[in-house]
């Protein structure tokens, strides 16, 4: 005799939104049919309708959990030290660490194939906003330079932790994760650090 396991309206939505996380990581938005995620979750697609009013909603749903994943992976960075040299190298290596997970979710981020649809990009461009001004308050703070030069600065770091963590990603055997983060973050104090720091203490540059 089978045993029937109810669960309930919130594991269900999870359930969905797992599976189509994993169905247009591994295939691709347009690939995907709602009929695939409803397949794969186990459920009927009109299931599927009754927690997503569609294919666009769903996807949405889980960039904005990728992206605040990654906001909070940088806040989180950049709070877990006061040493403006190791903020640029966790800072770093949160781009890093995020694009290693398993889940996929910088792909729907960084290499998604919605780039066109103004939703998704909004998304996106936002929290490339938030992360660039999280750094941008810091050097802003140390530097005494204007809130928008600071935000261009924290752009720039931003930008090249996560070019270099999507190239390393592609060939990862070839380098290991902690000299990748080793050389990246060398790289990027190497220019950061030469702005002079704002207190007239030193002028040594940003430490």
């Amino acid at each position: 005799m089978s045993v029937v396991t109810k669960i309930s309206r919130d594991e269900r939505r999870a359930l969905i939104l797992e599976s189509a996380r994993n169905s247009f990581v591994t295939r691709g938005y347009h690939a995907t049919s709602m009929e695939d995620i409803a397949e794969s979750a186990g459920i009927s697609k009109p299931v599927v309708y009754q927690h997503f009013d569609s294919k666009l909603d769903l996807y949405l749903d889980l960039l904005e959990s990728s992206c605040v994943g990654l906001e909070k992976a940088v806040a989180q960075a950049l709070a877990s030290t006061n040493e403006n040299k190791q903020r640029v190298a966790k800072a770093v290596g949160a781009y890093f660490d995020f694009i290693e997970e398993d889940r996929g979710s910088y792909q729907l981020i960084f290499e998604g194939d919605l780039p066109t649809e103004p939703l998704v990009s909004a998304r996106i461009e936002k929290s490339n906003d938030v992360c660039g001004r999280l750094i941008a308050v810091v050097i802003a703070e140390d530097t005494g330079l204007s809130a928008d030069e600071a935000l261009l600065l924290g752009s720039c770091l931003i930008g090249s932790a996560q070019t270099a963590a999507r190239q390393w990603f592609k060939s990862k055997s070839a380098i290991p994760k902690s000299e990748a983060k080793r050389l990246v973050s060398a790289l990027t104090w190497r220019g950061i650090s030469s702005f002079p720091m704002s207190h007239p203490a030193t002028n040594e540059g940003v430490k």
